[in-house]
């Protein structure tokens, strides 16, 4: 291995903000994060090679390598291609998972299976990533075909921010959808990224 950190962690944008607070607080200076762009979310079909060019590229450098990306829509192929290359990712299929915890997550959708979720950087760049994305900035009649069958929109929060939740409820209120919020603060990233600190650190 290389002078550089002894672990690689390779996460999507939309919590690469959250992984680097984790990374802090753990004062984890041993640990480089590399992000891969939120839009892939519009495409999940391209993320494992996206992910699996990271990895390659990095295993020069790198003895361990951890993945910050539920599924997120690859219907498995993420983990096929992780499997192929002794990688670990966090738990869960997406990022409403692992951040809502996967009991709180379930019972979410088994009270209100029409619910549209978003996090800290959803709110933030929802215009950009689900409006525009979608094209319903282009042709508003697509906010029905889309989100017709949905009925609340649960924000789940990783900060006290008001004004994140201003954006938030505006979301709800653009999509015509009842406005819930649940603080979730990190979830369960925070446990998976210590487990994985603390592999690598025994295996150095």
């Amino acid at each position: 291995m290389t002078d550089s950190a002894p672990i690689l962690v390779i996460t999507c944008a939309a919590i690469a903000r959250e992984v680097n607070e984790i990374k802090k607080r753990g004062a984890w200076s041993q640990m480089d994060l590399q992000a891969i762009t939120a839009d892939l979310h519009s495409r999940p079909e391209k993320i494992p090679a996206a992910v699996a060019e990271k990895i390659d590229l990095a295993r020069d450098q790198y003895e361990h390598i951890f993945v910050a990306y539920g599924d997120c829509g690859t219907s498995g192929e993420l983990d096929r291609v992780l499997d192929e290359r002794g990688v670990k990712r966090l738990p869960g299929a997406h990022c409403y998972d692992f951040l809502a915890g996967r009991e709180n997550y379930e019972l979410l959708q088994a009270a209100e299976p029409g619910t549209f979720y978003l996090t800290d950087f959803l709110a933030q760049h929802f215009q950009r990533l689900v409006i525009e994305i979608l094209g319903i900035d282009r042709h508003p009649e697509l906010k029905d075909m889309y989100f017709g069958n949905y009925t609340r929109l649960v924000y789940l929060a990783q900060t006290e921010s008001d004004e994140i939740t201003a954006l938030a409820r505006a979301a709800a209120e653009q999509l015509g959808l009842r406005f819930e919020r649940l603080f979730t603060g990190m979830g369960e990233m925070v446990p998976a990224l210590d487990a994985a600190m603390q592999e690598a650190m025994w295996r150095s």
